[in-house]
């Protein structure tokens, strides 16, 4: 039988309590952290965030591991908090009332109820932890056709950080701890969100389940093949292009309404990067910070970045999500739109298999699509960002390095 709290225990207690009851008593809720849930479906998902409040207006900051998905515009006045995250047309609406926030968090097609509180120290769970740390693969038999995805899983005693990576881009970075059966691990960072449940099992393999109801088994990379597990789907073979000797085409619409195509002058002898993207996805806003680094590396060197951006019928009429994922990661290549998702095969009918957002096409000087890259592996899966940017870098510097080809074999240059 357990003993009485120890002094300092019903000192922390006391404190705790004090904190919650000023809070719950305060006219604005507190500037700081925050621990937030949303419900998806009969789901709550946990997340953290920060608030900051002056003089009415209002920051907020979601997390995707050590990433800030901070909020374009936000006040706090009589009808309580409201904050714009414009990149991504969505919004926060929340009242304050005894020690939370409670509203709603809205997106183009999902709408969660949102509650908030100030964050409070975790408790960490009794017993130790089974350590699974490391490179795991999951089976699945997903829509776009895949037998597998990678699962990367970095551990610190009870703590655990984690992410999926599947062939169009990963999950972002899930966070959480050992509740004393399971890991129990959650994302939110203005998109995407998730719950897992990682169960270990005897045979050295994880239950995964997804959001409450996605059951499925992971096991070991090192074991994966003696488990007869099918291998995760290559990204940089998953897109091709029908036939390579004929040069890809594409046209679309700046933002301001000047229409551009792969035949431009500005094109010409120049190695292309031609991105297929929307502001909707998750992934393409993991992947518009490295495509601009790149633009801005090599530019000069004859490398143009062209983003073939397809969008919502609302967006495509007025693109102001669009013009805001721009201005946030201040993109200076050449944006275009490009028409709806549902055209994506009308617009690039040379394109084989291309059904993951984003993907990316390497069109050499001489205008022929030497390669194509599915999907983008973000920060939160580590060792496989880091090889990724690699490898990518690579890519644009061998072709850069390639003479057009008037100067290599004689023939004039297109």
């Amino acid at each position: 039988m357990m003993g009485k709290p120890s002094g300092w225990i019903s000192v922390l207690a006391g404190l705790l309590l004090a904190a919650a009851s000023a809070n719950a008593a305060s006219p604005v809720p507190p500037s700081g952290a925050w621990d937030g849930r949303l419900t998806v479906g009969s789901v709550e998902v946990p997340f953290r965030f920060e608030l900051a409040l002056q003089r009415g207006d209002a920051k907020l900051s979601f997390f995707n591991g050590d990433e800030r998905v901070r909020s374009s515009a936000g006040r706090f006045g009589p009808d309580g908090l409201a904050v714009e995250f414009a990149h991504y047309a969505s919004s926060l609406r929340a009242t304050w009332a005894e020690g939370a926030l409670v509203g709603t968090y809205a997106r183009p097609g999902a709408s969660y109820a949102f509650r908030g509180t100030p964050h409070v120290s975790d408790v960490e769970a009794a017993g130790k932890a089974p350590a699974i740390s490391g490179q795991w693969e999951i089976a699945v038999q997903s829509p776009k056709g895949e037998s597998a995805w990678r699962f990367f899983v970095r551990q610190s005693g009870a703590r655990v950080t984690a992410s999926i990576l599947r062939v169009d881009g990963d999950t972002g970075t899930l966070e959480g701890r050992f509740t004393g059966e399971k890991f129990v691990l959650s994302h939110f960072s203005g998109a995407r969100p998730l719950l897992l449940e990682l169960t270990p099992k005897d045979d050295s393999s994880l239950v995964v389940v997804e959001n409450g109801k996605n059951t499925y088994s992971a096991v070991k990379t090192a074991q994966a093949r003696a488990r007869n597990l099918p291998e995760p789907a290559d990204p940089a073979r998953w897109t091709s292009v029908k036939d390579p000797s004929q040069p890809l085409r594409f046209r679309g619409k700046r933002l301001d309404g000047a229409e551009v195509s792969e035949s431009d002058a500005r094109f010409r002898g120049k190695v292309v990067l031609v991105n297929v993207m929307g502001s909707w996805c998750p992934n393409c806003h993991d992947e518009a910070p490295f495509l601009a680094e790149l633009d801005r590396k090599y530019r000069k060197r004859g490398l143009e970045v062209v983003s073939l951006s397809f969008e919502e019928d609302e967006q495509l009429r007025d693109p102001t999500r669009l013009r805001a994922f721009v201005k946030e990661y201040g993109l200076e290549y050449t944006v275009l739109l490009a028409g709806a998702p549902s055209e994506l095969a009308s617009v690039l009918p040379q394109a084989e298999h291309l059904n993951t957002w984003p993907a990316t096409f390497f069109v050499g000087r001489d205008g022929l699509v030497r390669g194509a890259h599915a999907g983008f592996a973000s920060k939160a899966t580590g060792a496989a960002h880091t090889a990724l940017r690699e490898e990518l870098t690579a890519t644009v510097e061998r072709l850069l390095a390639e003479k057009p080809r008037g100067e290599r074999d004689g023939e004039p240059a297109r």
